[in-house]
């Protein structure tokens, strides 16, 4: 029985299974998108996320640590660098499993996984604003708002020739009174 066995161990032994995350974490790390079995997606899922966690804190001992579990230099160096400066304000969830179907061979569930802040695609898109039971308020208030601030400028607009008229005609009308004085 597997009573509490946390983790999938992917029919590998544990040398395997570690060498093969390793693989992946680092092909993920370079490439920033890859395409695997929902089940090892859901394996480095678990692998790799806390690995960039740690890639946050540029410190020796982070990236030993990172070194130890992935044993590439040139990934360390990529997690370290634009990986990290990246994900600097995102609390969790730098991963992202898009299901892709089964493959035609042996009918396995197919999957990218990809960081989730160097996907332009999404990142494009625009978030929905969050809807609740009171945002009609809110949003008719909001829409009202910039009307208000418009037809406040627009009186600006309207009073501001005026008081550049009246401004003009204030010396005109000073010279002329002048005027008659001096003769």
């Amino acid at each position: 029985m597997r009573h509490n066995k946390k983790f999938n161990h992917l029919s590998r032994t544990a040398s395997h299974r570690s060498a093969m995350l390793a693989n992946m974490a680092t092909s993920l790390i370079m490439h920033k998108r890859i395409t695997t079995t929902l089940a090892k997606a859901k394996a480095l899922k678990k692998y790799v996320e806390p690995l960039i966690t740690r890639s946050k804190n540029d410190s020796t001992n982070s990236r030993r640590v990172v070194f130890r579990y992935l044993q590439k230099s040139y990934a360390v160096k990529e997690l370290f660098g634009e990986v990290a400066a990246r994900v600097a304000d995102r609390p969790g969830g730098y991963t992202r499993i898009i299901k892709l179907g089964v493959r035609p061979s042996d009918a396995a569930s197919m999957c990218f996984i990809e960081l989730v802040d160097f996907d332009e695609n999404m990142a494009k898109a625009p978030k929905a604003e969050k809807k609740t039971r009171r945002s009609r308020r809110s949003t008719k208030k909001a829409a009202e708002a910039p009307k208000a601030e418009a037809k406040a400028e627009e009186a600006k607009a309207e009073e501001a020739p005026k008081a550049e008229a009246k401004a003009e005609e204030a010396p005109k009308a000073e010279a002329k009174e002048e005027a008659p004085k001096a003769e």
